[in-house]
């Protein structure tokens, strides 16, 4: 057996199952045929060029919109038809290629709606204890991704590193079981992803991490195992020694970082 296959039988039994998924707009095939498992407590990174279909398949994971083929099962639960809102209460959180922030609250006010939201609440003019408990698991969070000192500035008002450590403290804060990340290192500087790097290497272990990222370094350091996409379709799945090893790999992606 390689060592690959070993590492793919030791792994947890998967909290996210796709069967044959697929998704046209159109006459474009997105997605096609993909078969995907990841464990409970699993680090698993999906690569591929621009248009490989990463960012739709996440999308279909987390109910942005429907499969056109396939089956969704998460948690063990089949969630195909499943609205987003209802995957999200179920356990599932991610970030977004695009910043999807209130850039006119605050840090702190940011962080207490992504709670609340999870929790199905509503604002409220006077504060309540429950109120109070959200508020202080905010300020924990903030601190936990290095705006400790930032609570009360505009997120408008933050640099482009701070409004993405935001945005892993927000899909955090609502202490998710699956936490899909897209992208989270775009953008950053080289100090800003080694501090990224280190804060997804920190979390929880009984947390599931799914990461889309174009910066090799970041993902092949945190990932425990790897899917590569091209053209909406699984081309190659191993640990990231077999994926750096691989000559496929090397020729659709770490060749041309697009």
């Amino acid at each position: 057996m390689t060592a690959a296959a070993e590492a793919s039988a030791e792994r947890a039994e998967p909290i996210l199952r796709l069967e044959g998924i697929g998704r046209r707009f159109g006459g474009v095939v997105a997605v096609s045929g993909v078969d995907l498992e990841v464990g409970a407590g699993e680090r698993r990174a999906i690569l591929g060029p621009n248009g490989a279909g990463k960012t739709t398949l996440f999308n279909l994971i987390s109910g942005e919109f429907p499969p056109s083929a396939g089956t969704v099962e998460l948690f063990g639960r089949d969630v195909t038809s499943t609205p987003a809102r209802t995957r999200a209460h179920m356990g599932l959180s991610r970030t977004f290629q695009t910043s999807r922030l209130f850039g006119g609250l605050s840090v702190e006010d940011n962080l207490y709606l992504a709670v609340l939201g999870v929790r199905d609440g509503h604002l409220r003019l006077v504060k309540t204890k429950a109120d109070a408990e959200i508020y202080n698991r905010a300020r924990a969070m903030a601190e936990a991704v290095g705006l400790g000192d930032r609570l009360d500035v505009l997120v408008a008002e933050l640099s482009h590193g701070e409004q993405r450590q935001l945005e892993v403290g927000m899909a955090r804060v609502a202490e998710p079981q699956l936490m899909m990340l897209d992208e989270p290192a775009a953008g950053l500087s080289r100090a800003e992803r080694v501090n990224l790097t280190e804060m997804l290497l920190a979390l929880d272990p009984q947390v599931t991490l799914i990461l889309i990222e174009h910066d090799m370094d970041v993902a092949l350091r945190v990932a425990e195992w790897v899917t590569m996409m091209h053209d909406g379709r699984v081309i190659v799945e191993g640990t990231p020694s077999d994926i750096r090893a691989n000559e496929t790999v090397h020729a659709l992606y770490l060749g041309s970082h697009s």
